[in-house]
């Protein structure tokens, strides 16, 4: 074995207390070293502090856009419920329009012209608004022809015509149907003692 070669062996390391093993920080950690995190620290410090000063630069801006919004808003409320309050008022108005066109059509066919105006509805104003009178003649004269006892009455005597005598024929005794003949009966009757 003589042939071999032989390699050195490696040198002893010398004997020293093994010291204490810190794990070691990423690279570019700024708290790792003390004197970077207090440069960190600085640095936000800094930037916070020109945060907090744009925003008291900014609030007075907010709070006036804030009370615009607040301010549009109402006033967008306030038009909302004047366009709906004045909707109502043009239906009511549209409503009776329709419904006195109804009474003065119906009046000369009708016993009562608000009958009429309560069975038809209000459903006669048009695209331009105005109130459609041949439509309304139309539907009255349905009406009538569906419900003719709402129909104005003809001219002339009722049928039937009353018969005054109906109530005395209980007695067997028929009387005329003058009331001047009526009372000189009575009074013939009344001479003679009965």
């Amino acid at each position: 074995m003589a042939d071999e070669p032989t390699t050195p062996a490696p040198a002893p390391e010398p004997e020293t207390e093994p010291a204490a093993v810190l794990p070691e920080e990423p690279k570019g950690d700024p708290w790792a070293d003390p004197e970077a995190a207090r440069r960190e620290i600085e640095k936000l410090r800094r930037e916070n502090a020109a945060h907090r000063t744009r925003n008291k630069e900014l609030e007075p801006m907010a709070e006036a856009a804030r009370q615009a919004e607040e301010a549009k808003k109402s006033e967008v409320e306030r038009l909302a419920e004047q366009v709906a309050a004045a909707q109502q008022q043009v239906a009511a108005a549209r409503q009776a329009a329709v419904q006195s066109e109804v009474r003065a059509l119906a009046a000369p066919t009708f016993a009562d012209p608000a009958d009429a105006a309560a069975f038809l509805g209000s459903d006669y104003v048009g695209d331009n608004g105005s109130v459609d009178s041949d439509r309304i003649r139309a539907d009255l004269a349905a009406l009538l022809e569906r419900k003719p006892h709402l129909a104005r009455p003809q001219d002339g005597p009722r049928r039937p015509a009353p018969d005054p005598t109906q109530g005395s024929s209980g007695n067997g005794a028929r009387t005329a149907s003058d009331p001047g003949a009526q009372f000189a009966a009575f009074m013939k009757g009344a001479l003679n003692g009965r």
